[in-house]
């Protein structure tokens, strides 16, 4: 660990630790724009110049290695006349926009000009100009302002897995382009809008629409995938305005999606803000609650407990379920499910359904089998820790489901299931070369768990575990990927099918043949919803989407943005939703709701507010306590031996932008869609 002195102070960093870190070790603050933790050095801006001890003129901080016995100082006369002289030189061309700029109150040329600038500019000749380039729907450029710092290209290309951003020209020409002048082919392009320190990359959609000081700042979690992302909600009024990332090495590091960042304009519009009831002519009125309550109530007098049901959808916070659940079991019903796609995932054990390794344990793994998933589309941010662990390492990856572009090369085991049972016998190449890794790690998605032979492939899985040592004293590689936000805490509590329960196919089947007369969908609107017109319906949740259109009564409820809410992502660390903004009209959080039901129908649930509430959850299971930690799950037995079906093994989800009530109400994911469909039919035609 080499030792060096700056500004007097002694400081010891690791080995092939920069100059840069060094000195902010050390306490001292290095102005910079091309320079970033997560991304490779470039060296661009000269910023971040200090002086070495016997160097003939300043450093660049960020592209020199620390030695044994350097002496830095960051504050000496020739420091602060250099990095006076670069920013003249770097405002030399950039335009005088900051009143009219989105970047305005946020912009790192600002500060840095403030903080280490000249009072004033000895250049009076023209400005350069550059004309503006389409990168999608989602990034607004104003290039003309852009300073070369290439933070852009080089997470595209080193993060994202793309490489369709790039500099053209040379010398004062030079100029950032995606080329070809389309949209940026990647799930996380809008964190370049974060990386740009100037204001030549924007957010379009949030183009002119607010100043950062008008907002008030809420730090919440991301619920559009399982990941749990942690996130910053910005919101003025009753308004969410913008959703940015929020820091978290364990989790999201500094990155989010693009439907995490995008999808909130989806909450202003197709919303539930009133109770209906269908009239005799059957089409949905406004009603009041009391009216609503009313018919629920008599329907639910000439019900059977065993004919009743209740489905959760994927985004629905622990409270709202705990609560429905609750419910149901006082009204003695056990036909309840939390799984909407049918994964065939059993509650009794926990390693069975999470993401063992962990996120973070993604960087350790030294051979990666992908079954049934595509990351890429179902965590993208996860799938950009994959590619990290792929670059660094080589890792040997291998793929079997659909092909697809996951931004590493993969081994392509093909879409024939049968092979699994090659690898949980261990005849395959790859479950040879996983027995000889130290620290295996198989990643199982909701596309081979949802099959009707998910079982089957479960008791693999777990053959394949077992076999491979992928299980030991140290390490589990054993992980499922969810894309349901609400899955992992429905499982915890038991949202499952009780003794001679239904679940969610069984629900559908009892529907559409009169075994079930009653049931209530808690925002669950990924369903065939054709198959419950003989039933009555119960909708409540916050979008006029599937589930709304079949309901007989449409109670409103709060989306994850307007109410507070546990959820629990993929590798079973519980985090808290905080609210941004209240829910519109007569709506109200879905766990009030179900508590002033059960008054009316004389099933009185034991809580009355959320402190109470969350003691109950706590108190069935202690795992909701430990909020922000990982607590390792028990390996036990889990699936059962079965024939395996001969349909091909699919990917999770099929599609990005548009998989949920809000993305869909959406109109910038819709644009993304069709952005990227239109893109891609170029491409082909080309």
């Amino acid at each position: 660990m080499p030792k060096l002195t700056v500004d007097g102070i002694e400081v010891d960093v690791e080995d092939g630790a920069t100059v840069l870190q060094a000195c902010e070790e050390a306490g001292a603050e290095i102005p910079r724009f091309c320079y970033h933790e997560r991304l490779s050095i470039a060296g661009n801006c000269r910023m971040c110049l200090v002086d070495m001890e016997r160097a003939p003129k300043p450093i660049a901080s960020c592209a020199m290695p620390a030695g044994e016995g350097m002496v830095i100082s960051t504050k000496s006369e020739r420091v602060k006349k250099a990095r006076e002289g670069v920013m003249e030189f770097l405002l030399v061309n950039h335009p005088l926009d900051c009143p009219i700029c989105d970047q305005g109150g946020e912009c790192d040329l600002q500060d840095q000009a403030m903080g280490y600038g000249h009072d004033a500019s000895r250049y009076a000749e023209n400005k350069r100009a550059v004309s503006e380039k389409y990168m999608g729907p989602l990034i607004k450029t104003v290039m003309t302002r852009c300073i070369h710092c290439t933070r852009c290209v080089r997470f595209s290309t080193e993060v994202a897995g793309v490489t369709d951003l790039g500099a053209i020209g040379r010398g004062e020409n030079v100029e950032i382009t995606t080329y070809l002048e389309k949209t940026i082919a990647s799930e996380l392009s809008a964190n370049v809008i974060d990386l740009c320190p100037v204001g030549a990359l924007t957010s379009r959609p949030y183009a002119f629409v607010a100043r950062p000081w008008e907002l008030i700042k809420v730090e919440s979690i991301d619920v559009m995938d399982a990941m749990g992302a942690n996130i910053r909600i910005d919101a003025r009024g009753n308004q969410v305005m913008r959703v940015l990332p929020r820091l978290n090495e364990d989790i999201n590091e500094e990155w989010i999606s693009d439907k995490a960042r995008y999808a909130i304009d989806g909450l202003r519009r197709q919303r539930l803000d009133k109770p209906y009831l269908r009239g005799k002519d059957g089409r949905l009125h406004p009603a009041s609650w009391d009216d609503a309550f009313t018919a629920i109530a008599a329907r639910l007098k000439k019900t059977k407990a065993d004919k009743m049901a209740a489905i959760a959808g994927d985004q629905i916070d622990g409270e709202a379920m705990f609560a429905l659940k609750s419910l149901f079991d006082k009204l003695g019903s056990p036909h309840m499910d939390c799984r909407q796609d049918g994964a065939k995932l059993s509650a009794k054990t926990r390693a069975s359904y999470l993401f063992n390794t962990t996120i973070a344990g993604i960087d350790e793994a030294d051979t990666i089998l992908i079954i049934g998933s595509n990351p890429r589309i179902e965590a993208p941010v996860m799938n950009a820790r994959i590619r990290r662990n792929y670059l660094h390492g080589r890792t040997p990856i291998a793929h079997l489901g659909t092909a697809a572009d996951l931004t590493y090369p993969v081994e392509h085991l093909g879409d024939d299931i049968s092979v699994l049972e090659q690898l949980a016998a261990g005849k395959h190449t790859f479950a040879k070369l996983m027995k000889k890794a130290k620290k295996p790690m198989v990643i199982i998605g909701m596309g081979a768990l949802r099959r009707a032979d998910g079982q089957a492939v479960m008791a693999l899985m777990h053959q394949l575990a077992e076999t491979t040592n992928m299980v030991n004293k140290d390490w589990n590689g054993f992980n499922v990927l969810h894309h349901a936000a609400a899955r992992v805490a429905g499982l915890d509590m038991g949202f499952v099918p009780g003794k001679g329960g239904k679940d969610v196919a069984g629900i559908l089947d009892g529907a559409a043949k009169g075994a079930i007369d009653f049931v209530w969908l808690l925002g669950a609107d990924e369903l065939d919803t054709s198959r419950l017109e003989q039933a009555f319906v119960v909708y409540q949740g916050h979008h006029g989407d599937k589930g709304a259109q079949c309901a007989d009564v449409v109670l409103p409820g709060a989306a994850w943005a307007e109410k507070d809410g546990l959820y629990v992502n993929f590798e079973g660390r519980p985090q808290m939703a905080r609210r941004a903004a209240f829910p519109p009209g007569d709506a109200r959080e879905d766990w009030a709701i179900i508590r002033a039901f059960s008054e009316r129908i004389n099933k009185t649930l034991s809580f009355d507010n959320l402190a109470e509430l969350r003691e109950e959850m706590v108190a069935g299971v202690p795992v909701f306590a430990n909020l922000d930690e990982v607590v390792p799950a028990k390996w036990g037995k889990f699936g059962k031996s079965g024939k395996l079906k001969g349909e091909p093994v699919e990917a999770g989800l099929a599609t990005f932008y548009m998989t949920c009530a809000i993305s869909r109400a959406s109109e910038t994911m819709a644009e993304c869609y069709s952005a990227t469909k239109a893109d891609k039919s170029v491409m082909a035609a080309e």
